[in-house]
């Protein structure tokens, strides 16, 4: 079954302090894009990778890409107004309606191989997958009048990607109305009535967002 991934590189690094966009930043010589993408080439080399980019970061990722001799196969989509829409304009490169679709986050560079090749294997079946991690630490829900409240913690679980989705659902989902709720994939699969499915992650697939998510990353390279 032919297998596809669209990764989300909208960033633009608020959040880091700086005015490089996030995907950009170099984690020991290489920009976190680049070590994202080799996680799923290295998994499988016939997967179609498509990185949505807005278009005035293209130039930079374009110029970046020769100065590392990055010859990962991929092709680029621009990035629209919220992820919604880049990952519209990341599906209207996949032709037709067969295979798989997995949706990645660029600042994602840390997700194991199992868990990638697990994703793809379940959404064969299950045409909805997305990888999740325990809660370890105590919650606490907001309540109304400035209170909280614990919450289990077993009851919930923390959401990562890639989410793995058969493409003719995925591209059925996306013709849908954009609202604020559709805050990942999943939820707007979730829109038209499709059970979503879970399987274990890998706590190290952080998502870069912080300096200190930056120096997180530095140490696991190192192990």
């Amino acid at each position: 079954m032919k297998k596809y991934l669209i990764v989300v590189a909208g960033g633009k690094g608020v959040r880091m302090g700086g005015s490089v966009p996030k995907q950009f930043l170099s984690v020991k010589g290489k920009p976190v894009l680049m070590r994202t993408l080799e996680a799923f080439y290295s998994c499988n080399k016939g997967m179609e990778l498509i990185v949505v980019l807005p278009e005035e970061q293209q130039s930079c990722w374009k110029h970046l890409c020769a100065e590392h001799g990055f010859h990962v196969p991929h092709k680029v989509a621009s990035g629209g107004e919220t992820r919604f829409h880049s990952v519209k304009n990341g599906l209207e490169l996949i032709p037709g309606e067969e295979g798989l679709v997995g949706v990645h986050d660029g600042v994602r560079p840390f997700v194991s191989a199992e868990v990638i090749a697990e994703c793809y294997r379940q959404a064969e079946s299950r045409e909805a997958v997305v990888p999740v991690i325990d809660v370890v630490e105590t919650v606490r829900r907001l309540l109304p009048d400035g209170g909280s409240e614990t919450v289990p913690r077993s009851d919930y679980r923390l959401v990562q990607t890639p989410q793995v989705f058969a493409v003719k659902l995925l591209k059925q989902a996306y013709a849908q109305d954009y609202v604020p709720q559709f805050t990942d994939d999943a939820s707007v699969v979730e829109a038209l009535g499709h059970p979503v499915y879970l399987v274990p992650g890998n706590r190290e697939n952080i998502k870069l967002t912080t300096p200190f998510d930056l120096k997180m990353a530095e140490a696991l390279i190192k192990d």
